[in-house]
């Protein structure tokens, strides 16, 4: 890694720490409950309206039940506006509605925080899809993984009397309210206006049609007298050469899309180009800012973890496990695109960094960000279970395209999505304490609570969702004729294609490598019962764990209690997440990425 690259690492990983310790601190006293009278007389009226009472604690099986009703109600609502968008208003460019598979796709996608897109957000959904169904939904979507963290938390936190003896976790009501009103909404207010001061854009306008610079010369469909396009003998359309001198400008309310997009690890982008495009991420300032967002509320929670269950160190023992491995990805992603590609190096093209070139693996990366910003963005995109991309991933080399890939493999817990990331790591961090425990002989604790038989069968099901999905996910594409109809380039770039996109939904991140034509009925209907199931399907248990938790009364510290806050438990936490997260994995990584790699050295 060259000095510049070092550089902005080091300034973003120090400004993330100095701006996550307050927010979690905020955030722990939201999980405490304790919320001041003035806030409580603003969020009175929307209890009364909901016809819930925010002291009424739930048990995990209620609250998982309120959270998914919640979110299937999302879900079809964000369907429904995208299927009806034609005739409602807010529509200055005639938008019509979007296919049923494609809006199921698509509602499935922000529902379930993942934000997949395979389609081009400024030419398919009208302003009123756009702010009513994909932005509230990331705001929602955020809220729900948020609460599910907190309830988590409270599991380990209480100790067996009260409440806790009970299994009560909370009201997940009043968690989703106050994490959107007092957390989301105003970080999001903050963060929009701070980006239309940068450049992004924020209105109703029609789109706009300028003059360019220069002619610009493309084909189009021909057409005869009767004005219907014209096909050879082949049935392919008859193309012909034009040239304009105008280009159309897509407007929107985008700024306010584009601070949630971050805050709450969605990633969904306004337009199609994503955080490449200059309407939604202008400037070198703008991109650290996003890449801030990305990382600020996960990396707060395990602050506030620590100050929930009354120890920070426990809270700086999983920031710090998330913190080594995300540098050691940056430490690969950056110098392999740094490298460049060797077969150009061979035919003579000079690669090297100077005052005249960027040098190194340019292809599909913005010129005002360059190879060190573009580099971290998709480390930190895919460490977070964000997906927003200011590069295009299928761009990169194999290597560098194996380490976003690799960093959604360990299960999005490298920071992770906002509350996914914790509670992630957490069950890792369950699974570390297990396995300790198996090699000194004693019953494992973590937090003074017992991890036995009914939490490692719930652990289990929670880390063996995602690789089911990704590998049986992948399987089904590679051998179904839709699915292999579907790859733009053959051997195993076009394998990796796959696994990507695969691996990007199960886990909930929503990047893509882009050389997958993925909106085809297979695909939306394959990835979007991928993304349900890799959200769901891993919280419940998740909450069940936490009930059973926060039934447990907390044992007291011995000296043969194994701590869980130095060095040594750190690593073994890496050692857990890398081995259980990775290895299922290695086969499908051999076929996909390391191929590709050894092939260009060959």
């Amino acid at each position: 890694m060259t000095a510049s690259a070092w550089g902005l690492l080091a300034l973003f990983l120090a400004a993330l720490a100095v701006l996550a310790w307050p927010v979690g601190k905020f955030l722990a006293a939201l999980c405490n409950e304790r919320v001041p009278r003035w806030m409580q007389r603003v969020e009175a009226p929307l209890y009364k309206l909901a016809g819930t009472a925010p002291e009424r604690s739930m048990n995990w099986r209620t609250y998982a039940l309120a959270l998914l009703a919640f979110n299937l109600v999302g879900a079809v609502v964000v369907y429904g506006l995208q299927r009806l968008q034609g005739v409602l208003p807010l529509n200055p460019a005639g938008m019509g509605a979007v296919s049923a598979d494609s809006a199921f796709n698509t509602a499935v996608s922000f529902v379930a925080n993942t934000n997949w897109q395979g389609y081009a957000g400024e030419s398919t959904m009208s302003y009123l899809t756009q702010m009513l169904g994909l932005t509230v939904q990331n705001f929602f979507s955020a809220a729900t993984g948020i609460a599910v963290a907190f309830a988590l938390v409270r599991g380990f936190a209480r100790r067996g009397d009260g409440a806790g003896s009970k299994g009560l976790v909370g009201n997940f009501w009043a968690d989703i309210t106050r994490v959107t009103l007092w957390v989301l909404v105003p970080l999001s207010f903050v963060l929009a206006v701070f980006f239309v001061g940068q450049g992004v854009i924020q209105n109703f306008d029609a789109y706009k049609t300028v003059d360019t610079v220069e002619t610009t010369a493309f084909q189009q469909p021909k057409t005869g007298a009767d004005g219907q396009a014209l096909k050879d003998e082949k049935g392919a359309p008859v193309m012909e050469d034009a040239t304009t001198r105008t280009q159309t400008l897509a407007m929107g309310p985008v700024a306010s899309q584009e601070a949630i997009k971050m805050l709450g690890t969605n990633g969904g982008g306004f337009f199609n180009a994503n955080s490449a495009h200059p309407y939604e991420n202008p400037t070198a300032l703008s991109n650290l800012l996003q890449m801030i967002a990305i990382f600020l509320i996960p990396a707060a929670l395990c602050f506030t973890f620590g100050h929930v269950v009354g120890d920070m160190r426990q809270g700086w023992a999983v920031l710090a496990a998330m913190t080594v491995m995300f540098v050691v990805a940056v430490m690969v992603v950056t110098p392999a695109e740094q490298a460049g590609n060797p077969l150009f190096s061979s035919l003579g093209v000079d690669q090297m960094s100077s005052a005249l070139q960027a040098g190194g693996n340019m292809e599909g990366k913005e010129v005002r960000f360059g190879i060190d910003a573009s580099a971290l963005f998709a480390a930190v995109t895919t460490a977070a279970s964000c997906g927003a991309v200011n590069a295009m991933h299928d761009s990169l080399t194999p290597l560098g395209g194996m380490v976003p890939m690799v960093l959604m493999q360990l299960g999005e817990v490298v920071f992770g999505g906002v509350g996914s990331g914790l509670y992630g790591m957490l069950i890792f961090a369950m699974l570390a304490v297990f396995i300790a425990g198996l090699m000194i002989g004693r019953t494992p604790e973590y937090l003074g609570k017992k991890i036995e038989v009914r939490e490692m069968k719930l652990i289990s099901i929670a880390i063996l969702v995602t690789p089911i999905l990704v590998l049986a996910g992948t399987a089904v594409a590679v051998i179904a004729g839709a699915g292999k109809a579907g790859i733009a380039n053959p051997g195993a770039h076009g394998f990796s294609e796959i696994l990507y996109a695969l691996t990007s939904a199960a886990n909930n991140n929503g990047s893509a490598f882009a050389g997958l034509s993925a909106n085809t009925p297979f695909y939306n209907g394959l990835l979007g019962l991928a993304m349900w199931l890799g959200r769901f399907a891993m919280i419940v248990p998740v909450l069940a764990i936490a009930g059973s938790l926060a039934a447990k009364k907390r044992l007291p510290v011995t000296s043969g209690t194994l701590p869980t806050h130095g060095p040594l438990f750190v690593s073994l936490l890496i050692g857990t997440v890398l081995l259980v997260g990775l290895l299922n994995y290695v086969p499908a990584l051999a076929l996909g990425p390391i191929v590709e790699h050894l092939v260009l050295w060959k």
